[in-house]
């Protein structure tokens, strides 16, 4: 029976493909496809995994778009193992827009960002009192807020947990920046590698998660790496992942339209503006109904500067309403990348600026604390685990 609904969904998607390839025009961005049905937002109050989640259709499988290049940075090794090499080119185009438009900052999150009171440096403080390191871990690092990953495949207690997140944050009046991380093949098998068993299961899983984001204001950083380490995919299975990503942002976002959702633009030193667009493009970014923007530098090094350069970059190659913005991950970046390309905790690294919604700056929305200082890429210890000494090294220096 199993077969059979793999195949009969397979089969759905080899026809919305159909459907979707229709749409396409020259010169025009692909829009995502539309949604099947009414979506209803969840309340806050719901935090039980036995509640319905919202309806929406699977996106059709688009042909890939021919990428349009433009000039690309020093290409160096990321946090994700395994990067694209890029060339230098001619910068994308970018749909007309009048000098207003091109000043005017991307819609603000409103209010200060969430501390969540479960963490592994929170936990390491409570447990450390007379350790020399712990004024310096607990005022620089676990004092600020940070993203709560949501890394490991449990629908059964998603929902609830998080609804933990998500009205913590909404009972003190501040934002929260949630990551669902559990795409199938994630990392391409590197060292965070897991996931759902498959895109199927992945659905249903991003459906419990929206039932748990509340009706407050609350950032959602999906699926780090999920759209700029894709080579190691065939062009039928990224097309399959894309469809998937932009589904999971358009049931994000109905089941809380105060939610504001970004897509993974790797980094700096990664994927040409015009490549990862072209990506973007497919996964749903451009579209309102999925989307607000881009996130780049999750769990890497590279300066604020030379992100916030990078970002507008992709944004005017992705196109998409004036309002699409930035996230940028500062949690690390305070020295900048290390000249050899090292992504797997580097030494001589430093936290970067403190997660703020407010920047100052054009179409960048919020500078945020994805990666906790101190956890692990996976050489200091287990991915993902806390590490005193990694956390001192950085807050120190």
């Amino acid at each position: 029976m199993r077969a059979q609904r793999l195949a009969a969904r397979r089969a759905e998607r080899r026809r919305a493909a159909r459907r979707g390839a229709m749409v396409v025009a020259a010169s025009v961005v692909v829009a995502a496809g539309a949604v099947a049905g009414v979506l209803s937002a969840v309340d806050d109050r719901r935090s039980s995994d036995e509640a319905r989640p919202p309806e929406v259709s699977a996106s059709p499988r688009l042909a890939p778009l021919p990428a349009v290049p433009s000039v690309s940075p020093s290409v160096s090794d990321t946090a994700s193992p395994t990067p694209s090499s890029t060339k230098s080119a001619v910068p994308a185009p970018s749909p007309p827009r009048t000098e207003t438009e091109k000043q005017k900052p991307a819609r603000a999150v409103t209010g200060r960002l969430y501390r969540h009171p479960d963490s592994q440096v929170l936990d390491w403080i409570r447990a450390h009192d007379g350790d020399p390191r712990h004024a310096v871990i607990a005022s620089r690092i676990a004092g600020r807020p940070a993203a709560v990953w949501f890394a490991d495949y449990s629908p059964d207690t998603l929902t609830a947990r998080v609804a933990a997140v998500t009205s913590g944050g909404a009972a003190q009046g501040r934002v929260p920046v949630v990551v669902p991380y559990a795409i199938p093949g994630r990392d391409c098998g590197g060292y965070s590698q897991g996931g759902a068993p498959d895109l199927d299961a992945y659905d249903t899983w991003i459906d419990r998660f929206a039932a748990g984001l509340g009706s407050g204001e609350v950032i959602v950083v999906l699926e780090p790496d999920s759209v700029a380490q894709t080579e190691c995919l065939s062009a039928a299975e990224r097309a399959d992942r894309f469809a998937s990503l932009a589904r999971a942002g358009r049931v994000l976002k109905a089941a809380n339209p105060r939610a504001r959702v970004y897509f993974d633009a790797g980094h700096s030193g990664w994927n040409a503006p015009g490549k990862q667009a072209a990506w973007l493009r497919q996964a749903g970014a451009a579209s309102p109904e999925s989307s607000d923007g881009i996130f780049s530098n999750v769990s890497n090094f590279h300066t604020t500067a030379d992100e916030v350069a990078y970002d507008r970059r992709v944004l005017d190659a992705l196109g998409g309403p004036a309002s699409l913005g930035a996230v940028i991950d500062t949690s690390r970046n305070g020295n900048g990348a290390p000249a050899g390309g090292e992504w797997c905790d580097p030494s001589g690294r430093k936290i970067g600026r403190t997660p703020a919604l407010g920047t100052g700056e054009a179409r960048i929305d919020a500078y945020l604390w994805v990666k906790l200082p101190g956890e692990s890429d996976g050489c200091k210890g287990r991915p993902g685990t806390f590490t005193a000494s990694y956390a001192y090294d950085l807050a120190s220096s």
